[in-house]
């Protein structure tokens, strides 16, 4: 089945297939936030992104085979809600943004700094330290080298715009920066974008919009 991205709580999980890599997205809790399991193919070696909610759920979806590493993209407690128990569970390998390690309530064995390789089994990851929404906040992206670009970017990129920064001009100012330099420019319009809530969207789907977005300060 096609991939579409669009996962309710309490629903099936949405599996997206590439060559080097199985990423699956479901949402968990409350805040309908989304968990991608990614999954190298020549290894089977798992990386959790954001044990955000429902440990239950998400330790049926990782399976028996564990997970090695599970990655928090920032410090806000809808994201982290699972974290303890999934890390009991699997023992994984806990990664965060080394600004934001310290307002997460489980340790961070890795601290992440923008550029940093996150590896799961062959397949790279390229974190990306994002401030605004978070002080340390991070996003992922796998450069497909059979194909286009994948991003995570937690809650500093949505359909629609960049994620909450409460109405502070320097923090908004910050986060677009970061961004359109780090994200926007630096990758091309076919590059998915997997966000931390909702639907996923495409660089060239929201770049059009980015004028927009400055003027509106949000």
């Amino acid at each position: 089945m096609t991939y579409s991205g669009q996962v309710t709580v309490g629903g099936p999980a949405d599996v997206h297939e590439l060559k080097d890599l199985m990423i699956t997205k479901i949402a968990v809790g409350p805040m309908n936030n989304n968990a991608y399991l990614l999954r190298c193919r020549a290894t089977d070696e798992q990386l959790l992104i954001d044990a955000a909610n429902d440990a239950t759920t998400l330790i049926g979806m990782i399976g028996d085979d564990g997970i090695a590493s599970v990655v928090t993209t920032h410090q806000h407690g809808d994201h982290w809600q699972a974290l303890a128990a999934v890390v009991e569970a699997t023992g994984a390998r806990t990664y965060a943004g080394r600004d934001d390690a310290d307002g997460i309530p489980v340790p961070t064995d890795v601290l992440v700094d923008d550029g940093d390789t996150i590896r799961v089994g062959h397949v790279e990851l390229t974190a990306r330290h994002l401030v605004g929404h978070t002080p340390g906040s991070i996003a992922l992206v796998y450069d497909d080298p059979h194909g286009h670009p994948h991003v995570f970017t937690g809650d500093c990129l949505f359909p629609g715009g960049v994620g909450n920064t409460r109405k502070d001009p320097k923090a908004f100012a910050r986060l677009i920066h970061d961004v359109e330099t780090k994200i926007f420019d630096a990758l091309p319009d076919e590059t998915w974008v997997y966000p931390g809530h909702g639907n996923d969207t495409s660089l060239g789907a929201e770049r059009p919009h980015l004028p927009e977005w400055h003027a509106r300060g949000w």
